[in-house]
């Protein structure tokens, strides 16, 4: 089982522990993932700063590699793991498929590289994967060192599954807590779990965004709320929301009024620890505030430095 792999620009520097962490879980349950050769920004800021029909030429040249390193006449599945590079993908996949003036647009700019898309690539999360084709029976079985009622919020912000909904609930989605769960982790109930973290909105986060304090205080209200609810650690998919929810505790504990500690990481991290994968392999080195509860001892409440 193989898929065709597309990083995004995050997945090289900022995220780079997601993809680290994404690499090993697959590899782990016997998925293959094949990097898109030449890809290039999928455009996902450009479609509201911008225009959206350039946006969207950039995601279609990346479907286009895809088709193309993949000949014939059966789909092409397109795994991106950053939530914000997931929906423009998936948003130009419609777009193109829909036909009107700017599929017109972005067929010729494909065109006029040497490119085509025919329909055949398509976006997928790697959650979806990971539940709907490697399955929940098989990680369970996979799991060597299983979560031990780990106390997860699962967070999925506010793009994985709006607008488009492929595998997943709008506005109640399960699969994370279903995979985590699968692992030995118990997520906690917690309906915040797809608002903002501010990154979106505000254009960079707090320390770049046209709104910083604004930024702060909506990352802040999701940390505090997860806290109380009792979570131990937050499971993510998507870099800018890992960012915005992990740096900036201190600068919470500043401002607000309750102190906030709660270890932010990647579900694929979650997950690749119960399958008994090493720290380093999870790239949990390059966290900056990772702190999990020995799996063996999470019911008691010791906790190691991932």
């Amino acid at each position: 089982m193989s898929y065709a792999y597309y990083p995004g620009c995050s997945a090289k520097g900022t995220g780079r522990s997601y993809e680290e962490s994404l690499r090993a879980v697959f590899g782990a349950l016997g998925a293959g993932l094949d990097e898109l050769h030449d890809w290039n920004c999928c455009g996902a800021s450009g479609f509201p700063a911008v225009d959206a029909a350039k946006a969207a030429a950039l995601s279609a040249r990346n479907l286009a590699l895809a088709e193309d390193a993949r000949p014939g006449a059966g789909p092409v599945d397109v795994v991106a793991p950053c939530a914000g590079c997931y929906r423009a993908l998936l948003k130009t996949e419609r777009a193109l498929t829909g036909g009107g003036e700017m599929a017109a647009r972005v067929t010729g700019a494909l065109g006029a590289a040497g490119l085509r898309y025919d329909g055949r690539a398509r976006a997928r999360h790697p959650l979806d994967v990971l539940v709907n084709d490697i399955g929940l029976e098989r990680i369970a079985a996979a799991s060597v060192r299983p979560l031990g009622g780990l106390r997860v919020a699962c967070y999925y912000g506010c793009l994985l599954v709006r607008p488009h909904a492929t595998f997943d609930d709008q506005r109640a989605p399960t699969s994370m807590e279903r995979l985590l769960a699968a692992a030995g982790a118990e997520p906690v109930e917690w309906p915040m779990r797809t608002r903002c973290c501010g990154g979106s909105c505000y254009c960079g986060g707090p320390l770049i965004g046209a709104l910083p304090e604004a930024t702060l205080r909506l990352s802040y209200r999701l940390l505090k709320d997860a806290q109380r609810r009792g979570a131990q650690a937050i499971a993510t998919v998507c870099p800018l929301c890992q960012f915005n929810l992990e740096a900036f505790q201190r600068q919470m504990n500043r401002t607000f009024d309750e102190p906030i500690d709660v270890s932010v990481g990647f579900f694929t991290q979650l997950l690749g620890t119960a399958l008994g994968l090493s720290e380093r392999a999870l790239g949990a080195q390059r966290m900056l505030h990772w702190r999990l509860p020995d799996p063996a001892a999470a019911q008691g409440g010791a906790h190691v430095r991932a």
